[in-house]
């Protein structure tokens, strides 16, 4: 599609990829995309700040391309590197047959031999591009300044081939997990909005609409319980992503509703740490109880 015309055109279109946004989710990512903004998600793990970026790539038409953050990424391997083993096997082929030259090296560092990453290939792309920088609190210090500059000019200079910029700017998604506080430079030069999890109605309403297999009963009763899980003092408290998991696990064990049995055994499928488990096993009573349905 076109860009959106307005808030409510881009939510609409959100939902039609089954991403339900609320209005100011919606809206920052409307200015994001109408502004040429990078936009900042940050939120708990599992609130969807990566899923938004790939079905704004697929609503809007446009190649998402992801750079995956991680401690100790550097800038090669964000922008560019050569194809050293491609280049080494053309020096030898060409030696053998006698046919290598002084033009021969600089040949080597064109395009044919240059290997792209993600940040190149958002720059190339211009606008028919999401660029998801994903989990950028991962990356340290360094690489959030290099990233800074990349993101103010939308341009690359390789030494041998020259500048590389785009024509307009991608749409960048940033997402953060807060493992760590980025720089206050970098959060000026993005629009910035804050990931909650759901309310209960709204939970229920992406359960359903991204398994429309599960029943409503078992939908409520899972959120609800799920809801409950994360007011206990858990070490990772699920997301919407378990809540997703635990309902479809679920509905494929032939299960209507959430009993304590079920959820004992599927308990995997919502909390991903042994102590967890154990933490919350002997309340699987009161947290699937009647009372959870009621909580607003």
């Amino acid at each position: 599609m076109s860009s959106p015309a307005s808030v409510g055109d881009l939510t609409a279109a959100l939902r039609r990829g089954d991403y339900l946004a609320d209005r100011g989710l919606a809206t920052a990512a409307y200015v994001a995309l109408s502004l040429n903004r990078p936009l900042l998600l940050e939120g708990e793990p599992g609130v969807g700040k990566t899923e938004i970026a790939k079905v704004l790539a697929s609503v809007l038409g446009r190649e998402l391309i992801r750079l995956q953050c991680y401690e100790g990424i550097d800038t090669g391997q964000a922008l560019y590197e050569w194809d050293y083993a491609r280049q080494l096997l053309h020096i030898r082929a060409l030696s053998e047959r006698g046919l290598a030259d002084d033009g021969a090296v600089d040949r080597l560092f064109g395009p044919r031999f240059l290997l792209e990453r993600p940040l190149l290939q958002a720059v190339r792309a211009g606008d028919r591009a999401v660029l998801l920088i994903d989990e950028v609190d991962r990356a340290d210090d360094e690489f959030e300044a290099f990233l800074l500059e990349i993101l103010s000019d939308f341009q690359i200079t390789i030494p041998e081939v020259g500048t590389v910029a785009a024509t307009a700017p991608p749409l960048v998604v940033l997402t953060s997990n807060r493992t760590r506080e980025l720089h206050d430079a970098l959060k000026r030069r993005c629009l910035y909005h804050w990931i909650d999890y759901p309310s209960l109605q709204q939970e229920i309403e992406i359960v359903t609409v991204r398994q429309p297999q599960v029943g409503e009963e078992l939908a409520r009763k899972v959120v609800a319980a799920v809801q409950r899980l994360r007011e206990v003092d858990l070490a990772k408290p699920p997301g919407v992503a378990e809540t997703i998991d635990w309902a479809r696990t679920l509905e494929f064990l032939g299960e209507t509703t959430l009993t304590a049995e079920a959820a004992e055994l599927t308990l995997g499928s919502v909390l991903k740490e042994r102590e967890d488990i154990e933490l919350v096993r002997d309340d699987l009573d009161d947290i699937i109880g009647p009372s959870s349905l009621t909580r607003p």
